[in-house]
């Protein structure tokens, strides 16, 4: 007998049964107790009440039509629309598939649990059944829960005969039950189809493994070895390496390489018509690889990102078909709520890792990723895009003198032009990419003297100079990857462009040698950015830092004493006085190098008259080196100190010292084979020492004629006696007669002394003022009125 409830008061299931007339005594029974009679009794109260089996008719109403086969299983899934319908359980396989009776219509179907899978019993022919491990405990646990239970089940989706559904009974949802005991695992061929959300299921799997339940009882975490900080933290990101990592600087200052969990960048197909002379550049042969590196670049570089480390791939040996990896940490970058490598996907510019069903090696949102890559392919994005692949016919020409040289007066005209840091060789040394001219270019900062950093030189390696380190990092941090504007001022022998880079209103020559990381240059003093390099410099000098850690200043103490022995030295030498200025400045060229100087200008006008320039093709600028047609017919260096128009540009001779305002059709782009770099600029500007220029105009030209009649075009000998503001202040001797053209200009009463107290220059100024008395007592030139200094010097425009 068996009752309902807890003893035999409760009721009786056998009578109940014959009570509805839904079963009948047994036949036969040769007791007559007190049981039996009672049966009796509800029978025959059954029959004449007609219930159940003792109704009139065939009672055919009541014989199930059951439906074992279902003609076409997705349609019919389909036609449900994922809403829930009435279920009996009649059978448990395996924890995970269930036979079930779908009412009302009474279709008897398999249905498996959507996006996970139990320990099953596997079955060899002829062979007795072996459960897995935690198999037989599975089935219990959804058996007891459901069999023969009234559930609903939301059919999702189908396989080969079998349905994909969730479960629902009142206690809760079976599928998630399962996973948080540790009786089940997801699967990731259907855990996209579960309606209730992914992440439910990954959620109730971590809570399992994270306790060890079960199937997880030996369970290691991907990141276990790791400390909570090293698991999750903020980081500036550096470079995007290709289109799955990024190096990121982390708090500590330490940078580190990070790859995207679960993403595999753009690949070249098979072998694809590759041509096996040229050299791969993946960046730009591969379909897509430059998108995807430019969409991470332009999202992500000097940006703060959070990253959540997924897990560790260990270094694995190279196989014949697969190189050498090392170690790589793979995880989740994430920047404004918002999972890059999702992103990625969605657009078609990576695809997403399939796993092994038992390899936990994943990304965390994995499922996420899986989606992102259906819309990809079902909106033919990027990679699964039906169209012609993007081609970048890119040209590298660093290190190419030939291209260069052809491309150098098209970047000199562009004025700024934008660029992306592509490279980062040194502190002063790096690779562009000009997107507009579609080139990659190795630019060298003007302007500055950076570290050398180490080379590996046949047989042996030259070591790096101190701080070069330093410099190179620190032009990573400011500009590595960035988008920058450059200045290309000339090239170098080896096909390397010259100029400035400008990065957010700051330029990279100043910044390196304001952190004194590099010194100012001599070949900075023509360009607009010499007086802020001057100025970064003394700034940096002061602080006594890398660079100038061991700069001592000349000490002022130190100079009296030993200007009080010190002599005037007198080291003349040999120049020829090209150009007088009006304020009685002149220029020289020195002797020595004329023969150089000579052979230049010939080289040039031989050059300039095989290929002569084009009319009108050169647009000057301020600051350029050109070369111009002086009246003589022929091309000389020149420099171009303003551009009023195109009929007025005003320049100055680089080698003579003489300025003219021509039209820009007289001028032409300098060939680099004779720029400054080559032979500097001949011409030097000097002033004469001792002496004062008179203020008045008139006073002031009788000087300068006696000067340019002397000396002009002429051989003379010259001292430099001590710097002056603007240029030395020098003595000048004829070469012939040895006599001194300053106290010759004071003898004749045009100039007059100028007085200084070091100790060395009294001898000479003393014969300077007793000249400057003949003068006077003779009443020459400026003295013909007597002493003017004393009351109305300032009338006359003099000064004392």
């Amino acid at each position: 007998m068996v009752y309902l409830g807890k003893d035999t008061s409760g009721e009786n299931i056998a009578e109940s049964l014959v009570a509805e007339g839904l079963a009948s005594r047994r036949e036969g029974i040769r007791a007559n107790n007190p049981e039996q009679s009672r049966l009796a009794e509800l029978e025959e109260q059954a029959k004449s009440a007609k219930k159940g089996m003792w109704s009139e008719g065939t009672g055919s109403h009541t014989i199930r039509d059951i439906k074992y086969t279902i003609e076409n299983p997705r349609h019919f899934v389909d036609s449900m629309h994922q809403k829930p319908v009435n279920a009996i359980i009649e059978h448990v396989r395996d924890g995970s598939v269930v036979r079930a009776l779908l009412l009302p219509d009474y279709y008897l179907v398999t249905v498996m649990l959507s996006g996970i899978k139990c320990p099953t019993f596997k079955r060899e022919a002829d062979a007795p059944e072996v459960p897995e491990p935690f198999a037989a405990e599975a089935k219990f646990f959804t058996e007891s829960r459901l069999l023969q239970r009234d559930v609903q089940i939301v059919l999702e989706s189908c396989h080969n005969q079998n349905i994909l559904g969730t479960i629902l009974h009142p206690n809760g949802n079976i599928t998630e039950l399962l996973l948080k005991e540790g009786f089940a695992r997801c699967v990731d061929w259907s855990i996209a189809i579960y309606t209730r959300g992914a992440d439910k299921l990954r959620a109730a799997e971590r809570f399992a493994k994270e306790r060890k339940l079960r199937i997880w009882r030996d369970y290691v975490a991907p990141t276990a070895n790791l400390d909570q900080k090293d698991k999750q933290f903020v980081a500036k990101v550096m470079q995007v390496l290709n289109a799955d990592a990024i190096v990121v600087k982390l708090n500590s200052g330490d940078h580190k390489t990070i790859h995207l969990s679960s993403i595999r960048p753009p690949r070249l197909e098979g072998d694809s018509a590759q041509d096996k002379n040229r050299k791969l550049r993946p960046l730009y042969d591969i379909p897509y690889m430059f998108e995807a590196r430019e969409f991470l670049r332009k999202k992500l570089i000097g940006k703060k990102v959070n990253v959540t480390v997924d897990y560790i791939r260990p270094a694995s040996s190279a196989t014949e078909t697969v190189p050498a990896f090392s170690e790589r940490t793979c995880a989740t970058v994430s920047i404004g709520g918002i999972n890059i490598a999702e992103a990625l996907v969605s657009k078609g510019l990576a695809t997403v890792i399939r796993y092994r069903q038992d390899d936990d090696q994943r990304s965390s949102h994995y499922d996420e990723l899986l989606a992102a890559e259906a819309r990809a392919i079902k909106n033919g994005k990027g990679l699964h895009s039906k169209k012609e692949v993007p081609i970048h016919r890119v040209a590298d020409i660093s290190g190419d003198t030939q291209k260069a040289k052809q491309f150098l007066p098209f970047l000199q005209r562009a004025g700024r032009s934008e660029a992306v840091v592509e490279y980062v060789f040194s502190g002063s040394r790096l690779k562009l990419f000009m997107p507009k001219e579609t080139c990659l270019i190795t630019f060298l900062l003007a302007g500055i003297e950076c570290p050398r950093g180490a080379r590996n030189l046949p047989g042996l390696v030259q070591e790096g100079e101190p701080f070069s380190e330093e410099a190179t990092h620190f032009t990573k941090e400011l500009v590595l990857q960035r988008e920058v504007e450059v200045e290309v001022e000339s090239m170098d022998k080896a096909g390397n462009f010259i100029g400035w880079l400008h990065t957010e209103g700051l330029n990279l020559s100043v910044a390196l040698v304001e952190h004194a990381l590099s010194k100012v240059h001599f070949t900075a003093e023509r360009s607009p950015y010499y007086k802020a390099l001057l100025a970064a410099e003394e700034a940096a000098k002061q602080k006594k830092e890398k660079v100038w850690s061991h700069y001592e200043e000349a000490p002022v103490e130190e100079v009296v004493p030993v200007l009080e022995e010190k002599e005037r030295t007198a080291n003349y030498k040999p120049v020829f006085v090209t150009e007088i200025t009006d304020d009685l400045h002149f220029y020289v060229q020195d002797v020595e190098t004329g023969a150089q100087l000579e052979k230049l200008m010939e080289n040039m006008r031989t050059e300039v008259g095989n290929h002569p320039p084009v009319e009108g093709s050169y647009a000057p600028r301020r600051g350029d080196f050109c070369i111009a047609k002086f009246v003589d017919g022929e091309w000389y260096r020149a420099r171009v100190e303003k551009v009023e128009s195109a009929a007025k540009v005003h320049i100055f001779y680089i080698d003579y010292g003489n300025k003219e305002t021509l039209p820009a059709t007289r001028l032409a782009a300098l060939p680099p084979a004779f720029s400054t770099r080559v032979l500097p600029a001949q011409a030097t500007e000097y002033k004469f020492a001792f002496i004062q220029v008179p203020q008045d105009d008139d006073a002031r030209a009788d000087a300068v004629d006696s000067v340019v009649r002397d000396i002009q075009n002429t051989q003379c000998l010259l001292n430099v006696e001590h710097m002056g503001p603007g240029c030395p202040h020098v003595t000048l001797q004829f070469a012939d007669s040895k006599s001194d053209v300053g106290l010759g200009l004071v003898k004749e009463g045009l100039v007059m002394v100028e007085v200084r107290k070091e100790k060395q220059f009294q001898k000479v100024i003393t014969e300077y003022l007793n000249a400057q008395e003949t003068a006077k007592s003779a009443r020459l030139n400026l003295w013909r009125y007597g002493d003017f200094r004393a009351d109305d010097a300032d009338e006359f425009g003099y000064s004392r």
